[in-house]
């Protein structure tokens, strides 16, 4: 089946949505292929306290099942397929899905995110959400008066200490190595936190689980130079070892930076006209939902121009 669209949108995480919500307001017709599980890493976070208009927690699998809703509701197409394999060397640009099906749209909204790195311990698919957390910004307010851990030695890494260090009782830095890739300043500023301690040299073998309430009591560290092996007990973890953008289908079409990020000018464009990207598929510093809904808001906007100047909307 071949099907032609103005907008088509990649990805079904709040950048995806929302730009299908404000494409099909303005009468674009928008086709979203959302994935085999559309709604993004927030399918995957138990309660969400930080998006805007619930004044309780929502459970992330709910808020975006709402997102899909109303995204359906003003007139967005959702498909549940997967991109195969994407052409924007010619236009229309072209998208193939696993089930063979064929999209030609003179716009493409790419929105399909990014995937956090992990450790690789068996145990951290059966934690994520439950006690280890790859957002502290997201997570941390659970964890008020207690006992983290953060995983790192980015920047990222000190930016979350630094947050998590102003609400839990203690932060324990782990890192593998003695040096950190953070700035100097970043790592001065959390070594002045008088509840923030370090295991440098170290790695986590293990995360420790507490069947009493199903999450975690603590980590499991080995020390790289003397090998010697120790428990810190902790009631969470806080993973900030990078992200991977999953921008894979577009390498080689689009300019990416040296993580594989795709680059975006303030209009979300690309260095393909009519390609726009938004979420965290380009945005490598706030990784929020709520950042992600603004990016597809205007890459939305911005899709809708483009059409207007090039006589097709």
């Amino acid at each position: 089946m071949l099907e032609e669209t103005k907008v088509l949108i990649i990805g079904g995480g709040p950048a995806g949505l929302t730009a299908g919500i404000y494409a099909a307001r303005a009468k674009l017709d928008p086709i979203l292929i959302a994935g085999p599980l559309p709604g993004g890493q927030l399918t995957g976070t138990s309660d969400i306290e930080n998006f805007p208009g619930f004044p309780e927690p929502q459970e992330g699998m709910r808020l975006m099942e709402n997102m899909q809703r109303q995204a359906e509701r003003v007139g967005t197409k959702i498909i549940l397929d997967e991109v195969k394999s994407l052409d924007l060397r010619r236009r229309p640009f072209s998208a193939t899905v696993s089930s063979g099906d064929e999209y030609h749209a003179r716009t493409i909204i790419f929105a399909t995110g990014a995937r956090p790195r992990m450790l690789g311990l068996p145990e951290e698919k059966e934690f994520l959400g439950r006690g280890l957390s790859t957002c502290a910004v997201c997570d941390g307010a659970f964890y008020r008066g207690k006992e983290v851990a953060v995983v790192g030695g980015g920047d990222s890494a000190m930016e979350e200490a630094g947050y998590l260090a102003k609400m839990c009782r203690k932060v324990t830095v782990i890192h593998r190595r003695s040096e950190f890739r953070a700035s100097k300043i970043m790592v001065e500023r959390v070594r002045a936190m008088p509840n923030v301690t370090w295991e440098l040299d170290s790695v986590v073998t293990a995360i420790i689980s507490d069947p009493a309430r199903k999450g975690v009591a603590g980590v499991a560290v080995r020390n790289v130079g003397t090998g010697g092996e120790k428990q810190i007990p902790v009631a969470g973890v806080f993973l900030a070892i990078g992200h991977i953008p999953e921008t894979g289908l577009v390498k080689g079409q689009v300019e990416l930076d040296e993580e594989g990020y795709i680059a975006v000018n303030e209009r979300q464009e690309t260095n393909v006209p009519g390609f726009f990207a938004a979420g965290d598929c380009h945005d490598r510093r706030w990784r929020q939902a709520v950042t992600a809904a603004a990016f597809g808001c205007r890459a939305a906007l911005e899709a809708e121009r483009y059409l207007t100047r090039e006589g097709i909307a």
